[in-house]
């Protein structure tokens, strides 16, 4: 018989997995047990300093009080319902983040990647009844370089061959143009395009960040060419970036707003559309839907978040403690860091490829107690919640420092 999982070591839960678990996530080999705030502790008891916060999952930390406090409270009453019935917590959960995002309407749903597709969805169905475009025409302008997910119509549009390879034949209507190249995207654009889908920052290829005017170089050229601007905000957005929204540093408002992570406050999924009305009303009964979008929990913990960011000092976090940590990280260009991107709690670093690839700083790093995580090459990405401390920032840093310097 099994041992009971509070009776195995790392190793062994890790050996349990490898027969058992498909292989497509090739995680640092350490196993959490539990989390307090900024902090992870494994098996053993070993404790870790979180540094990517499930990847903006868990802005507000692990556990955060006020937070598990709202899901406590909500299970005791309604989880579930469906939307083929209303519940008593939704209507607020909208209300209160179209009030956040200086939208009109929501569409709740469950993970980011829904939320791509039913930003999809509602810009092809726009085009068709607002725009005029003819049927089956409509298209898409998207960046190189993308993630928006992994579903087969987003790697559709990927220029990322590990997420692509051998998952076609790929769904039409996308045209891929340079991020931050507003002279390609303004040839690319033209009366069968629906909208300019993008992300603010690109995250996944190791927080790129656009020169100063693409994103209101992006929205002037969609109002005038009459198409969408949507925003992908999965993990720029609520608060990372020292705003509510990348977007804002920018002082743009888009068309569609893609929401998701740090929604869910780390306890449960939760993804959104937020839109102008004139945008998300196109949609009509059985045209989209999800059993488990804007369900009582969801909805609860939702509002919960938005509650914790309408404070603003998350916001106000995010901006200080990112100079602690920009200034920490251009103390370490040319000590083993190559360059690096950053705004907010959020960093791509590039490490020298001499002292190692990104998963080798990453497993490095986890031996030193912080845990990061790696993307493409020598770059690693920073994104710690933003409850962690000046202190913390700095203890992460310097074991950075420590690992380029032993590895030098």
């Amino acid at each position: 018989m099994t041992a009971p999982a509070h009776e195995r070591t790392s190793d062994d839960l890790i050996k349990a997995e490898e027969p058992v678990l498909a292989h497509n996530y090739h995680p640092l080999p350490v196993v959490v047990a539990r989390a307090e705030g900024t902090w992870v502790e494994d098996v053993e008891g070993r404790r870790y300093l979180d540094m990517l916060a499930g990847y903006s999952a868990l802005n507000f930390g692990h556990r955060h009080p006020a937070l598990i406090e709202a899901a406590h409270r909500q299970l005791d009453r309604l989880t579930l319902t469906s939307r083929a019935f209303h519940n008593d917590r939704l209507a607020e959960f909208a209300e209160r983040l179209a009030e956040l995002t200086g939208l009109d309407m929501v569409l709740p749903m469950n993970t980011g990647a829904e939320a791509v597709e039913s930003g999809i969805k509602v810009a092809r169905k726009w085009a068709y009844d607002v725009k005029g475009v003819p049927a089956d025409q409509a298209t898409i302008v998207v960046a190189a370089e993308n993630f928006h997910g992994r579903t087969t119509t987003i790697v559709s549009f990927s220029t990322d061959e590990t997420a692509r390879a051998g998952f076609g034949p790929f769904t039409p209507g996308f045209r891929i143009v340079p991020y931050n190249d507003l002279a390609a995207l303004e040839e690319a654009v033209d009366e069968t395009t629906a909208a300019v889908l993008l992300e603010p920052i690109q995250g996944e290829a190791g927080v790129v960040i656009p020169d100063e005017g693409y994103l209101a170089g992006v929205r002037e050229l969609t109002r005038r060419k009459g198409c969408l601007f949507i925003a992908d905000e999965i993990q720029s957005g609520l608060g990372r970036t020292g705003r509510t929204l990348a977007v804002e540093h920018e002082g743009v408002v888009p068309d569609v707003l893609l929401l998701g992570k740090a929604l869910g406050g780390g306890i449960v999924p939760v993804s959104a559309v937020v839109a102008r009305r004139e945008v998300l009303g196109v949609l009509h009964p059985g045209e989209h839907g999800s059993t488990f979008g804007g369900n009582p929990l969801a909805a609860a913990v939702g509002t919960a978040v938005v509650e914790l960011l309408e404070t603003g000092e998350f916001q106000r976090r995010a901006a200080e403690l990112g100079q602690v940590l920009h200034d920490g990280l251009a103390e370490l260009v040319g000590r083993g860091v190559t360059g690096f991107r950053a705004r907010g709690l959020w960093a791509g670093v590039d490490v020298d490829p001499a002292i190692g690839t990104g998963r080798e700083i990453s497993e490095r790093l986890m031996r030193e107690g912080v845990l990061v995580k790696d993307t493409h090459g020598s770059t690693i990405r920073l994104a710690p919640p933003l409850t962690i401390t000046a202190e913390e920032l700095r203890s992460a840093l310097g074991a950075l420092e420590n690992v380029l310097g032993a590895a030098g």
